[in-house]
């Protein structure tokens, strides 16, 4: 054999395969693909795709994730290298899986690239999936919820300014289960990571509601909530 691409050993592909999390119409949400060519044609999966030779693993799962959807300016944390050796029908595919946030304000999608469509999908109502990708996502929902529990990963949902009862409702949606009112708010107010904006908020008949807000110089340090499994 000759050419640029030959090696004494037999190399496998690699891809990036990319988990995007959002919460939408009080929901867990992730974001799909329908694949536009073969193999799985028309199935749903995550967005990703191959490694081009002249790019690191990070620049492919951004490329291709912007390429697939039109998201971009996320940070994606790598997830976990599957490799199984009969995951991708085509050839020995392995993959290294990102997993990232983004807030319900930023859901304008489109399908690009060999995505046919793209769209968000309830994580407790999915359809099939193509390839191994109900296994990456599973373990990214795992990742999700454990870092409840050592980070503040859960304000990564909320706009600027929020209420106690959006931040009780999101940790009540990544954990699938009624937080008591009483102990989550005698948690929240003791975090010195957040501060009252002295501003508040109207919702219906109810009293205003006071706003919060997350300090500037503590995004990103540990937030750990005591009733996540960690």
């Amino acid at each position: 054999m000759t050419g640029p691409y030959c090696y004494a050993y037999p190399h496998p592909a690699v891809t990036t395969d990319i988990v995007v999390f959002t919460i939408r119409d009080e929901q867990l949400q992730v974001l799909l693909i329908r694949r536009g060519g073969e193999p799985f044609r028309g199935q749903w999966a995550l967005p990703g795709g191959f490694l081009d030779p002249a790019e690191d693993l990070d620049q492919c799962a951004t490329r291709e994730l912007a390429e697939e959807t039109g998201l971009s300016g996320l940070y994606l944390e790598q997830l976990y290298t599957f490799g199984r050796p009969d995951r991708d029908p085509r050839e020995r595919v392995v993959s290294v899986a990102y997993f990232a946030l983004v807030p319900s304000q930023r859901l304008v999608v489109r399908a690009a690239s060999d995505a046919a469509e793209a769209a968000w999908h309830p994580f407790r109502a999915l359809p099939p999936l193509a390839f191994d990708h109900s296994e990456i996502l599973a373990l990214a929902h795992r990742r999700l919820t454990a870092k409840l529990g050592y980070s503040g990963i859960a304000f990564e949902f909320l706009p600027n300014t929020f209420t106690l009862s959006d931040l009780q409702r999101i940790y009540e949606i990544l954990l699938g289960e009624v937080v008591d009112k009483r102990n989550f708010r005698k948690w929240a107010l003791g975090l010195p990571q957040i501060e009252d904006t002295g501003e508040r908020r109207c919702a219906g008949n109810h009293r205003p509601a006071r706003l919060y807000r997350l300090k500037a110089n503590h995004r990103g340090h540990t937030i750990a909530y005591p009733g996540a499994t960690s």
